[in-house]
């Protein structure tokens, strides 16, 4: 009989950040908690080599790099970090997809701070009806901005850090701001 080999401690640790990650894109609204403070057990989850990644934060680039991914201007990019937002700015930048391929549209990474700060109205796939959340940390007019940008099944994938806990938010979900 073989011995199965027994994952290492960043594994593992990989493997739980990407079944939070998994578990916050299929329950929006919903809050997670990864194994890691930041950005970088989103880093280690879900980047590798086929990934092009643009970060708003020079301070990511050595753990970028460290995952073989390819740095990238936003427009190109298939994940996106950036960081503790200023303006909505580069939200106008980042890949839709298209129509014949909207699975190509972004996955971003933003730093939040939830239970204070804009109220939303939730809904859609992975929701039981509606449900409401509250976030902070964002320009005024990240929300007017996403919501002109994102054009169902176009879009980006997003992911709401505060601190080790994270909330996901995909294309699917239509927000209302109360």
């Amino acid at each position: 009989m073989q011995p199965v080999p027994q994952p290492t401690a960043d594994e593992t640790r990989a493997n739980a950040s990407f079944a939070a990650l998994l578990s916050a894109l299929s329950r929006p609204g919903q809050i997670q908690t990864l194994p890691t403070s930041g950005e970088a057990g989103v880093i280690e989850a879900l980047l590798d080599r086929e990934c092009r990644v643009a970060c708003a934060d020079p301070r990511l680039l050595p753990q970028v790099m460290q995952t073989g991914a390819l740095i990238a201007e936003i427009p190109q990019a298939d994940h996106v970090f950036l960081g503790q937002m200023t303006t909505a700015a580069p939200l106008n930048d980042i890949c839709i997809g298209s129509d014949l391929y909207p699975d190509a549209g972004a996955t971003v990474v933003v730093n939040a701070t939830f239970d204070n700060g804009v109220r939303l109205g939730l809904t859609g796939p992975g929701i039981d009806g509606e449900t409401t959340v509250q976030i902070a940390g964002l320009p005024a007019d990240f929300w007017q901005l996403r919501k002109q940008r994102i054009r169902y099944p176009m879009g980006f994938d997003l992911f709401l850090l505060d601190g080790a806990r994270v909330m996901g938010l995909p294309r699917s979900t239509t927000l209302e701001v109360l």
